[in-house]
């Protein structure tokens, strides 16, 4: 066996040091080895899980091939570095805004032509869900980006078809019920996996230079609306009434009616009574009517004076006027 020490420094052999390294390498090796191997195995497999929370789908793709199985929601496995998984929320509704962001307005996006040829500033949001995650991932390289675009582009079809009076008052529903079915619509054909679940129109008005004065139409629009109302709630008030009214003189007018004509049938019968009595005795019929007659006017007067006939013979014919008859202002001399 060869020294330790050279002959020159006495010092150790390089050769000898290493052999010796190398050799309680070797030694550590067979036993440390497989554990190493079981540990890197272990973790390499352990890189392999992931989970799907609820409301999540798992795609996975081999070698970039898409599988056609999507992962639910639980725990799963896949091949580290030959497949690739994505995971996607079918649950969440996701919002994006045209026409402003924030408090920020943009103007590229807001200012659009209504078919009246009037500039507006439509600013909208738009609620989404996936509802294909195949699509969304691989069909379109930047889906929400395209989304904004086709936003746009179904936002001012629609308004290029209304008035700016329509948009900014009594039409906006109909704007956000057009926009929805033709942004689905363009989506769908785009084959994007995507659902559009609400469309709101967050604001419609002229631009600012002008929007003074639309809003004063819109107020004289407002007012008129409100007198309108107040002048059919006063005709629908009024007209009842009226109604009443003219029915009841039309009943006051048939019982005058039937009241006159029953005593005139009346009238005629008693006519014809006295007629008949007439003819039979005419003397005495007359002096009844006469007395009758005298009865009912003198019936009307308050202060009578009845004078015999044959007290007044040979006596001057003045009237006594004095105290307690109608027209006496004194004592007469």
């Amino acid at each position: 066996m060869r020294s330790q020490f050279d002959d020159r420094g006495g010092g150790p052999d390089v050769g000898d040091v290493v052999a010796q390294v190398t050799a309680t390498l070797r030694n550590n090796l067979r036993r440390v080895g497989p554990i190493v191997v079981i540990a890197l195995v272990l973790l390499v497999a352990s890189t392999g899980l992931y989970s799907v929370g609820p409301g999540e789908v798992g795609v996975i793709r081999t070698f970039g091939k898409e599988d056609p199985v999507e992962r639910g929601p639980g725990l799963h496995y896949r091949i580290p570095f030959v497949q690739q998984r994505d995971i996607v929320n079918t649950d969440q509704v996701r919002r994006i805004e045209v026409g402003y962001r924030g408090e920020e307005l943009r103007k590229d996006e807001a200012q659009m032509l209504t078919g009246d040829e009037n500039i507006v500033d439509a600013q909208l949001l738009v609620q989404y869900r996936v509802v294909n995650p195949s699509d969304f991932l691989f069909r379109l390289k930047d889906p929400e980006e395209v989304l904004v675009m086709a936003t746009e582009v179904a936002l001012r079809s629609v308004v290029g078809t209304m008035t700016i009076d329509a948009i900014i008052t009594e039409g906006r529903s109909e704007v956000q019920d057009q926009t929805r079915v033709l942004l689905q619509r363009l989506m769908n054909e785009y084959k994007s996996g995507l659902e559009i679940t609400d469309v709101k129109l967050q604001d419609a008005s002229a631009p600012l230079e002008v929007k003074d004065a639309f809003n004063g139409v819109v107020r004289a629009r407002e007012k008129k609306e409100q007198l309108i109302n107040e002048a059919n709630g006063y005709s629908e008030d009024q007209l009842p009434k009226a109604r009443g009214t003219a029915r009841e003189i039309e009943r006051a007018a048939e019982a005058y009616k039937e009241e006159r004509i029953t005593r005139a049938r009346g009238d005629a019968v008693k006519f014809a009574t006295i007629f008949e009595e007439y003819k039979s005795a005419r003397t005495i019929t007359r002096d009844r009517l006469y007395l009758e007659a005298m009865e009912r006017i003198l019936g009307r007067v308050e202060n009578k004076v009845l004078i015999d006939e044959e007290v007044g013979k040979g006596a001057l014919p003045i009237l006594p006027i004095g105290q307690g008859l109608p027209g006496a202002g004194g004592r007469q001399p």
